[in-house]
């Protein structure tokens, strides 16, 4: 049976030593499920696997498109099924590490993403609205029937709103109900873990963790992107880190307040993910309060050996 390891959870709560171990323990190879990670050049703010670690590791889904370009789940989706085939293929177990939910199912579900059919003109009128008054109006449509899903997806992502939208009008459900209506895929053996701790000392970890993106060069990072052309309006540049810190650079934040902004954001974007990981019945917690990190890490593996 071809294995799939998922170590998931909340932004800073330490996957990425533990996945290394395990990656390392199984001889396996990392798939990142993490919506950030797959632009070129944004490797400060999305806390990017270094140079060294992917020396110890074989990473994939990495760098894969421009920050420039539009990717879309199922992009992510038929991807990552190529990497896990390819890692199948050599004999290894697949690693999925990540904090990105629905890319996690994408995978493990095989979402279809053209579920409701379709309706061109419907499709038509939502475009030209987000056109006529801007994406945020189209966003705050789709919370009022679907806030699973808008909280999924971000605002500025049009295409996905308008997906959303249009198979809520054509259907009655809710986007996000589709998802619930399939099992894990059965010709993976899939090991769904996501990682978890206290909120006061993950909330105090992600507090540290933008402290050493600062520190490592993350304001320097984001002038060089915006040097390159990219602005607000890219959807890769509304990652947590990045549009705090291009509103600062535009005059609209002191430093000071972008950094703080980018702490409060990070941990209101853990705390969605923990929801997330809590209603996913497949994913079993693992909390650093009841296990040492060696602990997790044996629990990993032998999951990925059985």
């Amino acid at each position: 049976m071809r294995k799939i390891v998922i170590i998931s959870g909340p932004t800073g709560v330490g996957k990425t030593e533990i996945s290394l171990q395990v990656a390392e323990r199984l001889q396996g190879e990392i798939v990142s499920c993490d919506s950030m990670q797959i632009y070129k050049g944004m490797d400060i703010g999305s806390a990017k696997a270094t140079k060294e670690e992917m020396e110890r590791v074989p990473h994939h889904l990495i760098d894969v498109v421009s920050p420039f370009d539009a990717f879309t789940v199922s992009d992510y989706k038929d991807l990552a099924e190529e990497a896990i085939q390819d890692i199948h293929k050599r004999g290894k177990p697949a690693i999925l590490v990540g904090g990105t939910g629905l890319y996690i199912d994408a995978v493990i579900k095989n979402l279809s993403f053209t579920e409701g059919g379709s309706d061109a003109a419907l499709r038509k009128e939502l475009e030209e609205e987000a056109r006529e008054n801007g994406p945020l109006y189209l966003h705050e449509k789709l919370k009022k029937v679907d806030l699973e899903a808008a909280t999924a997806i971000h605002p500025n992502n049009v295409k996905r709103v308008v997906r959303a939208l249009e198979v809520y009008h054509l259907t009655g459900r809710p986007f996000s109900s589709f998802k619930d209506d399939r099992g894990l895929r059965k010709e993976y053996e899939i090991h769904y873990f996501y990682l978890n701790k206290d909120r006061q000392k993950l909330y105090e970890a992600i507090d540290e963790r933008v402290e050493v993106m600062m520190r490592k060069g993350l304001l320097e990072e984001v002038i060089s992107l915006q040097k390159s052309g990219l602005t607000s309006s890219h959807v890769s540049m509304q990652g947590i880190g990045y549009k705090e810190i291009l509103s600062y650079l535009d005059g609209i934040l002191t430093l000071e307040g972008a950094v703080d902004l980018v702490k409060m954001r990070s941990r209101n974007y853990a705390k969605r993910q923990l929801t997330w990981f809590r209603n996913e019945k497949y994913a079993e917690e693992l909390s650093k309060d009841k296990y040492s990190d060696e602990e997790i890490i044996e629990i990993l593996e032998k999951s990925g050996r059985e």
